[in-house]
């Protein structure tokens, strides 16, 4: 009874007084393809060591990516975190805090989440950023939401090389708040013609830098297109690392950065949780999402830290609110600030450079195998290949013999013929020339 309390008297006392016929009704909004049908496949029951025994084995299936030559991205990444993010992220003012309805008495947190800001803003090249969001792909949505409240349209165009989960989160915003979408199909090689598309009802373009596909593009010339017909820029970045080497968003023209703060400080952790980045122009704070932490002066003249703003408004004006998200991911922004004040600005970017030179070298000896093309032109720490044939039973093959050698696009795209033979595939710092040799073989012999 420790951790089923009710009994079945108890949960008809509380479905009576909350009017619900039943607790399936309480999930009657959530579709029946999202829901789980019956039971897992697990034991019934099962004493604590049979447990333990059954579950270490059902994970020891997995590659963990500390084991062998790892390659996968796709909107997460591995990088070296230094132990020191680590360490003081567990101090215990840092692990138990959260950020407080009564700001004033919590200066410390107020401090690194003003210098959280300050980072991003300088990354980005934008003019104020917030104390961040849940990921990458809601604030992605929210960037979405908050072009069409600065312009009072409802139409967004969504690049083809934007992130198929990031896409599927706007298309659920949509969905509810009856925005519209135009969504561009999946782009690897290129080409669409994103300006054709603007028109008077256009909120916002949004675009990701690098792409899905590892692209780096100047977007400079299209921010100067949707200036012209009133509507906005959106720059989403997935490998927020990329911003050590290549032009920030704010320098082409941006007006809305979202992006996925996870590469630096965050490791993978199994999918989560990770921390969004956004930022914007000073002329649109009043409509961003979350919080914003400025600098001021107490009473006695000394340097302090306010809320300044929170614009959702949730516990006075809900009705008001520019954003339902109410909370940040608040230790995971420590560990990002840890991360890049360890690093400062030069070792971020000799980071960046060394990423790169990783991936420029992992794609010159993958793309000289027989039957592997590189698709792209230019690209950051990942890029993509086309095989000669389908990608995905081909990871197979590589993780069989230790290799977590990319991630099929098909995965994200089921049922695109044409999608097949294209693998996406991530070199960070972490891969050494050994993981290449070992991937190059593996491919090889993967291929035959």
């Amino acid at each position: 009874m420790r951790y089923l309390p009710l009994t079945d008297a108890d949960r008809t006392a509380m479905l009576e007084s909350i009017g619900a016929a039943s607790i399936d009704a309480l999930f009657a909004d959530v579709p029946l393809a999202a829901r789980q049908q019956g039971l897992l496949d697990l034991p019934r029951a099962m004493g604590e060591i049979e447990v333990e025994r059954r579950l270490g084995a059902m994970a020891a299936k997995n590659l963990s990516a500390g084991a062998v030559p790892f390659f996968l991205g796709g909107g997460a990444y591995r990088h070296h975190i230094p132990a020191a993010v680590d360490h003081l992220i567990q101090r215990g003012e840092f692990l138990t805090s959260y950020t407080p309805y009564q700001p004033e008495l919590a200066q410390g947190t107020l401090q690194y989440l003003f210098e959280f800001q300050t980072q991003v803003g300088l990354l980005s090249a934008m003019e104020v950023a917030n104390a961040s969001l849940y990921d990458g792909a809601t604030a992605c949505a929210e960037a979405v939401a908050m072009a069409g409240r600065v312009t009072r349209r409802d139409k967004a165009v969504l690049s083809g090389g934007l992130h198929p989960h990031y896409r599927a989160v706007c298309e659920t915003y949509a969905r509810f708040a009856g925005n519209e979408l135009t969504l561009c199909d999946a782009a690897p090689s290129g080409g669409e013609d994103l300006a054709v598309l603007i028109d008077g009802d256009t909120a916002c373009v949004v675009v990701q830098n690098p792409d899905f596909y590892g692209e780096v593009r100047d977007y400079s010339e299209l921010a100067q297109i949707c200036h012209r017909a009133g509507a906005l820029l959106v720059v989403i970045v997935t490998e927020v690392l990329s911003l050590g080497a290549i032009c920030p968003p704010g320098e082409m023209g941006a007006n809305i950065v979202a992006a996925e703060g996870q590469s630096v400080g965050n490791a993978l952790n199994f999918g989560g949780p990770y921390v969004g980045l956004f930022a914007s122009r000073e002329k649109f704070v009043r409509q961003m999402p979350g919080r914003l932490v400025g600098e001021t002066l107490d009473a006695e003249g000394r340097r302090g830290w306010a809320l300044t703003l929170s614009t959702r408004e949730q516990h006075i004006r809900r009705e008001k609110a520019t954003s339902n998200i109410c909370t940040n991911s608040g230790l995971c922004a420590l560990a990002f600030t840890i991360h890049l004040s360890l690093l400062g600005e030069s070792g971020l970017t000799r980071l960046a450079r060394l990423n790169h030179a990783t991936a420029v070298a992992a794609a010159e000896r993958l793309s000289a195998i027989p039957g592997v093309e590189l698709v792209n032109d230019s690209f950051f720490n990942e890029f993509t290949l086309r095989l000669s044939r389908a990608a995905a039973p081909v990871v197979d093959r590589l993780a069989e013999r230790g290799v977590l050698g990319g991630i099929p696009v098909s995965r994200f795209y089921p049922g695109r013929p044409e999608l097949e033979g294209l693998l996406l595939v991530a070199a960070t710092e972490t891969v050494t020339p050994e993981d290449i040799d070992r991937f190059e073989a593996a491919l090889r012999e993967g291929l035959r």
